[in-house]
């Protein structure tokens, strides 16, 4: 466990950007983050995950502890239900497919999202209609100040839409070492309820989907769709759909018949953001090696050699287009650092 300086953070984000940490240490246990914790007490921190849900615009003036907690394993089970916990350094697509892999139901739709099991609760992570706190049953988290371990439950988590208690009020303050989760182990519920998973199943020729057939339909929608990190920069969906009032959905619908929504509550509407760009006439636009994704809207791309800063500049040129259009604000759903 040794402390780097000026260390590049090329690899360590999903979208390439080559930015430097003052200071970098990767840390494989609760121990040594404990350790590197107590030991730099006043020194600024900076938690770094997958790197696969943020934004680099500068370089990090701050110690960089990198969260590399590896391992997983099955804490109890009764006839109907597992409870599983994966640390907070596993990558999140190999402990989806370490449950399917043993016929544990729940995450099966959410195969294929970049990052770690550890950041998971902080965006409330989701897919083709399930979140983390369908299955999220509580995790455990190192308070920065004390190094105390504190177990938040899924009430304590306060999950909303892409939101938790930990990118609002616990913000900065905990790391998340590991996640417990609880599973189906028989009667499954398979939710292909998402048009696109029924569409994908019909092509394969299954009728009667098992889990593993729900993953390879998610994975090879999101192929289909969504560059691979390894190959073109990027950090999954920039963007989150939006949910407005009703009152000013119908203001909107009047204006735009053809526009796409679901219905969220009697008082609220959602409508896809990536709908909304690709209607503004962005989709596959490119400036520079900045650009949005021309199978997917919602995906800012790096094609080599962009900056953080020209990616940003991109994403609210985007968010400007669809307001104007549309009086519709979108938001970024990753964090820009």
């Amino acid at each position: 466990m040794t402390i780097q300086n000026n260390f590049s953070l090329k690899k360590y984000n999903t979208f390439g950007i080559e930015a430097k940490a003052r200071q970098f240490v990767a840390v494989h246990s609760t121990a040594e983050l404990k350790t590197v914790l107590q030991e730099n007490q006043h020194e600024k921190k900076f938690i770094l995950g997958g790197g696969s849900n943020m934004l680099l615009t500068q370089n990090i003036d701050a110690l960089v502890i990198h969260v590399d907690l590896k391992g997983k394993k099955i804490l109890k089970e009764d006839e109907d239900f597992v409870w599983v916990e994966g640390q907070a350094g596993e990558n999140w697509h190999e402990f989806v497919l370490w449950t399917i892999a043993q016929d544990f139901g729940g995450l099966e739709n959410m195969s294929l999202i970049p990052g770690n099991v550890g950041t998971t609760p902080v965006q409330n992570i989701g897919a083709y209609g399930t979140e983390i706190k369908d299955t999220f049953v509580s995790c455990e988290a190192m308070q920065i100040a004390t190094q105390e371990i504190k177990v938040f439950n899924k009430e304590a988590c306060r999950f909303g839409y892409r939101e938790s208690i930990f990118k609002q009020e616990a913000k900065d303050q905990y790391i998340i070492t590991s996640v417990v989760f609880k599973l189906t182990k028989r009667n499954h519920k398979i939710n292909i309820s998402y048009g696109d998973i029924s569409k994908e199943l019909e092509k394969q020729h299954v009728s009667i989907p098992s889990l593993k057939d729900v993953s390879n339909a998610v994975i090879a929608i999101r192929q289909s769709k969504l560059p691979d990190p390894k190959e073109l920069g990027n950090s999954g969906s920039f963007f989150k759909n939006p949910v407005i009032s009703k009152t000013h959905f119908e203001a909107v619908q009047q204006q735009f018949p053809e526009i796409k929504f679901f219905e969220v509550s009697p008082t609220e509407i959602k409508v896809p953001a990536g709908w909304l760009i690709e209607q503004a006439g962005y989709k596959g636009f490119r400036k520079g090696d900045a650009g949005v994704h021309k199978n997917q809207a919602l995906v800012l791309v790096n094609y080599g050699n962009a900056t953080g800063q020209e990616i940003l500049a991109l994403s609210k040129e985007v968010q400007k287009a669809v307001f104007d259009k549309y009086t519709i604000a979108i938001e970024a759903e990753v964090n820009v650092i």
